[in-house]
Order: structure tokens, then C-alpha cells, then sequence
């Protein structure tokens, strides 16, 4: 879905405050004419961070980053008759065999080529071994049989008491990677190259006439091409519940901007505007960490008559669940002085940093739905469908407490009365997580509570009070940062940089150290889940290097402080400090020399460049001296080893982490110029211009440069040239840039140029990088066209993945990945050239 209006769009006001005065209202200064793959809603950090993966608002759930449901439920009564805007009715399923996460069910497996009849009920499966569910790599959800081969074979035996054909029967089923399923002999799954969780999918008529009184059998084969592994699988019935908010709202506009998403829409006859707000402003790092995010709404006639008017929003527990099915407690409250009324929900067990991991969410700490208290407004928790009927009924929650039922959620309701001309509100979420990172055996809390001196109640009174002035200050960066964007590159560039915005600083957590050091610790989305990866720091640096190079010291504290503690006493720098939330010491099962340790140099580098001095090099050069010697010694022409590209695979002597070597190199150089040590920076600068003369030479290919130096006929994107532009070195002829410029521009497909030459996959991070190699906008724009083609068009919809077809357009991996602040680079530029 496009925008359908702009006038629409630009008519999506809220108003200052949610008082009876007079009006004032925020405008959208700018319209994003993007189709989103999927559009920001409530952005805290990696485990709080709400996504709408459609076009409109109310055709589906609001979804976790990880595409499990984080459900919000959003309806409008108008002159009694009620329009759903947000979110989807679920209709409540009941196991029939259960998933991992509810029991951890038996079954049969073997890690060897079965007989033929595998998936047939009546194979003999007696030699195989036994084991529980989930089976998979370790650090998957739920696992209680490791698998570590390249493929496994699973077959689960269970007996039901009575057929299904008159019901409606799901498979919920989750694979890492390619994975296949039959039921009682009948293929149900056959996916491709692809990992996938918590998919749920209705069995065909024939499927369900397999299944009989007695014993049935699903078998299912996972083939584990890299990476992680994992099958879980089960199977539910849905139960007859109709909707009670069966009429959708018609949805008008969507408009994304850096820190806000704003929606129109038509309930009857009054016109209906939200906006989610998250104030990840920068220069504000109490404001960004506080974990409150802001729904304000507004409503007008669209006929010029006044009409009754209620709102009503609701969420379940699982915004407080790793997994469905996990024991609740949910209260309500005020909070004193301030008045604002509160649902609180968390888990029974409240496993504080208990759970690390990728495709794993919150079960510890509580999630919250707030709102100022007023006679007009009502906070309430009740049964999921009796909350909705009752406001469907009544236009209140009065009797919320009585509606019974097992399945629960939290509401929030206001009566804005009989609306003439507008009325409007606002409402929070947030999640308190009590303890965020542990941090070298350390439980350390966000940097918003200040050790313990600020709790939730204070958070949620302040962004009450403040409500006003942030929303003012919001809009005033989100308009900024618009008109900056496009001013260096163009209007497509500065829609997809709005889009990167929140899911770049959400990836975070921002903690202090016990010494007070600021660490901003990234989890690796969908790749590994591991936290602090010098390589996704990386190509995410431009966007915290123009807005706040604190937050990216915040980055490189942890790596630094690994060894020089010397817990990591390898001469290279690490590649993570362990796995989401536990920063513990690195668990990646590889090395990356080169690549890791030309990032840490090339972004100290960075640093000084942006601050005007090397001090915070100086902090750690002793460490920066160890790896620039490392880079001079084995950087030119690197052996077998992995890069930031992992996933393909492991080549040696690659002519674009050389690049990597040689600025890291220059730039420690540069290092030593800024603390005034000359010789020092003569030496290094010197090698770095020997390097790249060697290079060219090595990596000539004509029209072109090599993607390795000992393949000819090859070819690869130079990302890493960008920074001997950025950062002033000049050691690479310009010539060399224009001529892969030029080559590039060749290659390009439908979606982007691909990475190189073995594959037509992409990164579209790179892509930004190599386009600003080019002084010449024209080409910039070129490059840059299939990129916006890419996100505006993909029909994999899920927050921004940076890994796709160059072909169809579809992700090949990864999403909600912090490297996407990479797209900043143009932005970073111009700063820098300033």
C-alpha cells in the first residue's frame, strides 16, 4: 500500500496534550512515500521492539521483531458502533500435541540417512535414538537435544482420542534451515534455504482425515546448511470464538518517519490519527534508554457533526513471554504523586538474565500499559474476548474484573466524549527489565535507572509530564534529519534513512559498566544473537558517528576492555563479547583477524576525526598498537579466513578485507599524527601507501578490480575504499574508485548490485558504502534507485533485512539488524567534508 493521499498524510495531527484546552496540533512535516516491508511501532531494544509486517495496520497481529506476535488490539467506538484499527482477534487455539515451549515432548531422531518409509505411521523406528524436543544447535529456545550434524530425522508418535475433520487444525512448526514434514505419511512442509519460527499453518482437508482414534505419526527431516539448527514442531485446534471488533477501520495513509509512524484512517464518520512515537533522540541518552514509547491518537468529524466517541486499546501477556504458554501475574495500579494508571504484567518465574540466545524474548522483568489517571480514562485487565465486549457493549471497562475466562489481557480506555470539532490523548508502553546485560559475570541495569536511583514509576511519570515537549522535539529532529538526508543524497535516501532509523538504535541496549564507562551493546539480530559484534558495530557506525560518537565508544568499550583485561590475549581483536544478554567473553565459533581488528582501528580512527582529537585512542593504544602491527604483518594479502560477509564462507586473499587492513593501518597512522608522535606517523602512513600501490597491482583486472588477488575474471564491491575519502587519507588514486564506479554500474540487477561476483545476492548496507565512493550524484542515484526499489517492493515482510536478492528482491537472511545505520554513510560524508 502507498500513501492514498498525501492529504491524508498531512492532515495526521495530534494534539499537545490530552486536557480539554485549546487545540494545538503536530504535523508531519514530511511524507515517506515508502512501502515499508514492515513499519515501526514500539521501539525500546532487542527484546522490546513491536512491528506491523502488512500494509494496514488491523490486517494482522502486531508482530516482535522475531515475527512472534506481540499482539496489540486497537478498536474505536463510534456512536456505538465499533472499528478495529489496529491489530487482529486471534482465535484462542487449544494443544493437541504441544510445541517444545509448553512440554518438552518425546520422540524418535537419528542424525543418519533413514530406510525409504521414513514418514510412513508404520515404520520401525526402534533403532533410532530417543530424545526431547526442541532438538538443535545450542543457544536455540527451548532445547533439550543438541544437534550438531548437517541433518537430522525426527519422528513424534502420539495418540489421540477422537478425529478432526470438523475442526480447524494448525501446525505450528519452527526449522533452521531447510526443512520437510508429513503427517501420517502426507507432506504437509517443504520449505527452501530458509529458517523460520513459530509458523502456523491450517491442514488441507486430506491432512486431517489422517488423523485417527489411536496412533499417529509426524516426521519431519531438517537439513542444516550453515549456522544454527532447530525443529520443534506441534499441532493445535482452533476454538469457535467469533470476533466481537469484526469491522476494520479504513485505513487512509502510513508515513514513517526517523522517530514517529503515523496512521489515518476512517471509522465511519470520524477520521481517526495515530502515531507511535519513540524517542530515540540521541543527544538525550536518559531520554533514549527510558523504555517508554508513546500511542497518541486523535479524532475529528469528517461530516461536521459530533459524535460519541470511546477508544480502547489492548495487549496480552506475551509481551512479557519468551514463549506462549509461560505463567503470568498481571496487577493494575496509580502511581503516586502522578496519577498514572498502569497494567503490569511479567512471568511467575522471573528468570533474570536466564536466557541467551537469537530467536528468544523477554521473560523477566514486566511490560506496562499506562495512562494519566482522569475520570474519563480506565486502565483494566480482564479476559480477552469479555474486555472487547464490554467495551463493545458499553464504551467502558466497568466490570472488567468479573469477565472471567483464561485468557487475559491488559486495556486501556478513554471516553473523549461527544467529539464537534477534535479530540484527542495519549497512552505509554513500556517494558522495565530490571537487570539488562550481564557484563563479565556483572548484572548491570539500563543506563535510565541510574544504579537504582530511578525505578519505572518515576520513568512512567516523567514521560507523562514531558509528553508535550518531546513530541515537539521528536518532530523537530524527524523534519531535521529529513531535509539533511535528502540535501546529501536525494529523496529516495533520505525515505530509506528514515526507515533505518529506529531499528538501528533499537538493536541496542545502552548500560554503564561499574566504573561508569558507557556500553551500547548490539544484539546480532538474526544472524547469531551474539552481542557486541565488532563487525555489525561497524557498517552501523555512520549514524551514531554523525549523531553521537559516545554511543559508538559505547560500542568499542567492550572489545577494548576484553583485551586489555586480558581475558581475549590473541594480537587480534575479538569478534563479539558473547551471546545476547550475556557479555561474557566471545562465543562466535570463528575469528575474524583481520576484518575485526581493521574495524576498531578504522572507527577509533573515526572518532578522533569527528571529535577533533585522539583522546579516547590514546586510552587504549597500547591494544590499537598490538593490532595495527597485527594489519602490516598479515593484512596486504589475507590468508584463508572469515570477513564481515561470513555467510560466504571462508576465501583467502580478499582483495576488499586487504583494503580493510590498509586503512585500519593509515589510520592508526593518522592516530599517531593527532598525539603528535610524527615518526611514528610516518611509518604507518607509509606502509599504508606501499600497501595500496601493491594492491592495485596485485588486483588489477583491466576494467576493474579482483574479488581475490590470485582470481582473475572475478570481481567484488571495495566497500572499504570509502573510508580513504571520508577520513582524508588519499592514498588510493581517485582513479580507482571511478573505475570500479564504473564497473559496478554494469552489474546491477532488478534489486541491486550483488555483493559479487559468486552470488546475486546483496547487502544493501554495502551498496550505500560503495555509492559513496562516487563524487558523481547521478551515479549515486543509480546505485542507490534499486536499493529503495528493493525495500519498497520485497514481499518478505519483516523489519528491514540488509541480505537479499538482487533477482526477485527477497530477503535471504537476517532482519532487524543495527547495520542497517550504515545507510548514514552519505549523511556522514557530508559532515565530514564539512
Amino acid at each position: 500500500m502507498k500513501h492514498y493521499s498525501l492529504l491524508f498524510c498531512l492532515s495526521a495531527v495530534i494534539l499537545l496534550c490530552s486536557c480539554n484546552k485549546q487545540n494545538q496540533y503536530f504535523l508531519p512535516e514530511k511524507v515517506n512515500e515508502l512501502r515499508a516491508p514492515a513499519y515501526p511501532l514500539v521501539t525500546i531494544d532487542p527484546y522490546t521492539s513491536a512491528w506491523s509486517f502488512t500494509d494496514r495496520l488491523n490486517e494482522d497481529n502486531v508482530r516482535h521483531w522475531t515475527g512472534k506476535p506481540h499482539p496489540l488490539v486497537g478498536a474505536l467506538r463510534v456512536d456505538g458502533k465499533v472499528y478495529r484499527f489496529m491489530g487482529v482477534e486471534e482465535t484462542p487455539m487449544t494443544a493437541i500435541v504441544p510445541t517444545a515451549g509448553a512440554q518438552k515432548w518425546p520422540a524418535s531422531y537419528t542424525e543418519k540417512q533413514p530406510a525409504a518409509g521414513w514418514i510412513n505411521p508404520d515404520f520401525n523406528d526402534a533403532s533410532w535414538d530417543k530424545g526431547l524436543a526442541a532438538f538443535g544447535t545450542p543457544g536455540m529456545p527451548n532445547l533439550s537435544t543438541e544437534w550438531n550434524s548437517k541433518d537430522i530425522w525426527v519422528r513424534r508418535t502420539f495418540d489421540l482420542s477422537q478425529d478432526y475433520m470438523d475442526e480447524a487444525v494448525i501446525l505450528e512448526y519452527s526449522h533452521d534451515d531447510i526443512f520437510e514434514l508429513y503427517i501420517n505419511g502426507v507432506e504437509v512442509v517443504k520449505t527452501d534455504y530458509s529458517w523460520n519460527n513459530n509458523v502456523l499453518k491450517e491442514l488441507t482437508t486430506d491432512v486431517k482425515a489422517t488423523l485417527k482414534p489411536g496412533k499417529n505419526v509426524i516426521a519431519a527431516h531438517c537439513h542444516n546448511r550453515v549456522g544454527g539448527g532447530f525443529v520443534d514442531f506441534g499441532l493445535f485446534v482452533k476454538n469457535k470464538v467469533g470476533d466481537v471488533f469484526s469491522t476494520p477501520a479504513a485505513q487512509k495513509s502510513v508515513n514513517v518517519l526517523p522517530t514517529q509512524t503515523f496512521y489515518t484512517f476512517e471509522c465511519g464518520p470520524v477520521q481517526l490519527d495515530l502515531i507511535f512515537t519513540a524517542p530515540l533522540l540521541m543527544d538525550d541518552l536518559q531520554l533514549m534508554s527510558t523504555p517508554v514509547n508513546y500511542l497518541s491518537y486523535q479524532v475529528k468529524p469528517l461530516d461536521g457533526k459530533a459524535h460519541d466517541v470511546q477508544i480502547y486499546v489492548d495487549a496480552t501477556p506475551l509481551w512479557a513471554m519468551n514463549n506462549p504458554g509461560q505463567e503470568v501475574d498481571m496487577t493494575t495500579g496509580v502511581s503516586e504523586p502522578s496519577k498514572v494508571a498502569y497494567a503490569k504484567v511479567g512471568t511467575v518465574e522471573q528468570p533474570v538474565l536466564q536466557k541467551k540466545g537469537d530467536d528468544v524474548r523477554i521473560d523477566w522483568g514486566y511490560f506496562y500499559l499506562a495512562g494519566e489517571k482522569k475520570p474519563a480514562t480506565d486502565v483494566s485487565m480482564g479476559d480477552y474476548h469479555g474486555m472487547k465486549e464490554l467495551f463493545a457493549n458499553k464504551g467502558s471497562l466497568a466490570g472488567a474484573a468479573q469477565t472471567g475466562g483464561t485468557e487475559k489481557v491488559v486495556a486501556f480506555t478513554e471516553d473523549l466524549g461527544k467529539v464537534s470539532s477534535s479530540a484527542d490523548g495519549f497512552m505509554m508502553i513500556g517494558y522495565d527489565d530490571l537487570y539488562a546485560i550481564q557484563y563479565f559475570k556483572d548484572n548491570r541495569m539500563a543506563y535510565w535507572k541510574q544504579n537504582g536511583k530511578v525505578d519505572m514509576m518515576q520513568a512512567l511519570d516523567k514521560a507523562n509530564k514531558s509528553y508535550a515537549d518531546v513530541m515537539n522535539r521528536c518532530r523537530q529532529f524527524d523534519n531535521q534529519l529529513m531535509n539533511d538526508a535528502e540535501a546529501a543524497g536525494n529523496k529516495e535516501y533520505a525515505e530509506l534513512c528514515a526507515l533505518a532509523y529506529r531499528q538501528a538504535i533499537a538493536a541496542h541496549k545502552l548500560v554503564e559498566d561499574k566504573e561508569g564507562n558507557l556500553l551500547f551493546l548490539s544484539k546480532e539480530n538474526f544472524s547469531n544473537g551474539s552481542i557486541g559484534t565488532v563487525d555489525v558495530t561497524y557498517p552501523s557506525a555512520p549514524m551514531f558517528l554523525i549523531y553521537n560518537p559516545d554511543l559508538l565508544k559505547g560500542m568499542l568499550n567492550p572489545i577494548f576492555y576484553y583485551s586489555e583485561s586480558g581475558q581475549w590475549n590473541k594480537p587480534f581483536a575479538a569478534h563479539d563479547v558473547g551471546t545476547y544478554p550475556l557479555a561474557n567473553g566471545q562465543t562466535y565459533g570463528g575469528d575474524m583477524p583481520v576484518e575485526e581488528s581493521g574495524n576498531m582501528l578504522i572507527l577509533t580512527t573515526a572518532i578522533a576525526m569527528r571529535e577533533g582529537n585522539a583522546d579516547y585512542a590514546k586510552k587504549h593504544w597500547e591494544v590499537l598498537t598490538t593490532w595495527a602491527n597485527y594489519l602490516l604483518k598479515e593484512g596486504l594479502d589475507p590468508e584463508n579466513q572469515l570477513c564481515t560477509d561470513d555467510f560466504a564462507g571462508h576465501f583467502a586473499h580478499n582483495t576488499n578485507l586487504s583494503i580493510k587492513a590498509i586503512m585500519g593501518i593509515a589510520g592508526y597512522g593518522k592516530l599517531a599524527a593527532m598525539l603528535g608522535d610524527q615518526v611514528t606517523a610516518d611509518k604507518y602512513m607509509a606502509a599504508a601507501k606501499d600497501m595500496a600501490q601493491k594492491w592495485i597491482t596485485m588486483a588489477d583486472d583491466g576494467d576493474h578490480y579482483r574479488l581475490t588477488f590470485d582470481q582473475p575474471g572475478t570481481w567484488s564491491q571495495k566497500y572499504n575504499m570509502v573510508w580513504d575519502k571520508l577520513l582524508g587519507f588519499n592514498i588510493f588514486p581517485k582513479e580507482v574508485a571511478d573505475t570500479e564506479i564504473a564497473y559496478y554500474l554494469t552489474k546491477q540487477n532488478k534489486y541491486g548490485l550483488p555483493l559479487d561476483i559468486r552470488k546475486t545476492y546483496t547487502k544493501s548496507d554495502w551498496i550505500i558504502w560503495t555509492a559513496c565512493l562516487t563524487d558523481n550524484m547521478d551515479e549515486f542515484a543509480q546505485l542507490i534507485a534499486p536499493v529503495y526499489k528493493y525495500a519498497n517492493e520485497t514481499t518478505t515482510r519483516m523489519p528491514l533485512s540488509d541480505w537479499h536478492e538482487t533477482t526477485d528482491g527477497k530477503s535471504v537472511g537476517f532482519r532487524a539488524r543495527s547495520v542497517v545505520g550504515g545507510y548514514y554513510m552519505k549523511m556522514l560524508e557530508k559532515q565530514m567534508n564539512k
